[in-house]
């Protein structure tokens, strides 16, 4: 009895923390079709208990603001998913630079480039907002999608390049050697060696990458105006004369949730078969 004691208290404890995780959900969803007056006159937790649940919200966003949301939806589509790519196809070159060639310029190593690289997350984003927002100026970048892929994949691409600089690493150069001998290049070898057995890591960059500049908001804030704006301005500017529309705020979160998870679950499986296949090999 004793031994089952410490494994019945860390099942609690994992339920606990599961409600805790996923009440913020469910609270989201359950809000979605709450009418206004359930919102405001206090807590109501369960649909056709506590409160009448009606379409109202959903309504609203497909029927009435659909040509408003749509425009930026699209923009955090395009926008994560051409900067993540961009993140991990730059990243995986530069690390695997970094596991597998020796630079050295007086005190400066391997080591110091990697610090420097990941040292560039260090830096709140507040301190370097305004100077990209002079640079793009300049450049004729504000407000265009091609400026905001930019700045999230230099956003991203010291991450990606510290996660995959370790699964380089882990896997052997030996097998990159025996390509070469029998005919490969360093560049063919990087190719259709290297990049199959570092898939998972490839694709965990990837699902980071993507969803960092998916919930990115300060960038966006600042950097756009109206045709490169993102879905998180969108949310934040549910707020009118009459308050906060709780409702509305919660079909956004809702539509904005999906393709981060659809994403999450495709990309788990091809996880699990790159794993496969990189034991395989």
């Amino acid at each position: 009895m004793k031994q089952k004691i410490p494994k019945i208290l860390s099942h609690i404890i994992l339920i606990i923390w599961l409600l805790f995780a996923v009440f913020p959900l469910y609270w989201t969803f359950v809000t979605s079709f709450k009418k206004p007056i359930d919102v405001f006159q206090g807590p109501k937790y369960f649909p056709f208990i506590d409160f009448q649940p009606v379409l109202t919200a959903w309504k609203n966003l497909f029927i009435r603001d659909w040509a408003q949301i749509l425009p930026p939806y699209m923009n955090s589509i395009i926008i994560a998913t051409i900067s993540a790519f961009l993140a991990v196809i730059i990243g995986s070159m530069a690390s695997y630079a970094l596991s597998r060639f020796r630079f050295r310029w007086r005190f400066f190593s391997n080591k110091d480039i990697s610090f420097w690289i990941i040292s560039q997350r260090f830096f709140p984003p507040i301190a370097i907002v305004i100077p990209v927002l002079i640079l793009f100026r300049v450049l004729k970048l504000l407000d265009t999608r091609s400026g905001m892929i930019i700045v999230y994949t230099a956003f991203n691409l010291p991450f990606a390049i510290w996660l995959m600089k370790d699964y380089f690493e882990s896997i052997p150069q030996d097998i990159e050697e025996a390509a070469m001998v029998d005919g490969c290049s360093r560049f063919q070898a990087f190719l259709k060696i290297v990049i199959p057995l570092a898939y998972p890591g490839l694709i965990t960059a990837f699902l980071f990458s993507f969803v960092m500049s998916w919930n990115e908001f300060l960038f966006a804030l600042i950097l756009t105006f109206q045709n490169a704006r993102t879905i998180p301005l969108i949310i934040a500017g549910q707020s009118t004369q009459r308050g906060i529309e709780w409702w509305n705020i919660s079909v956004l979160a809702i539509i904005t949730i999906l393709p981060a998870l659809l994403i999450t679950i495709i990309i788990q499986k091809k996880l699990i078969s790159g794993l496969t296949f990189g034991a395989i090999k």
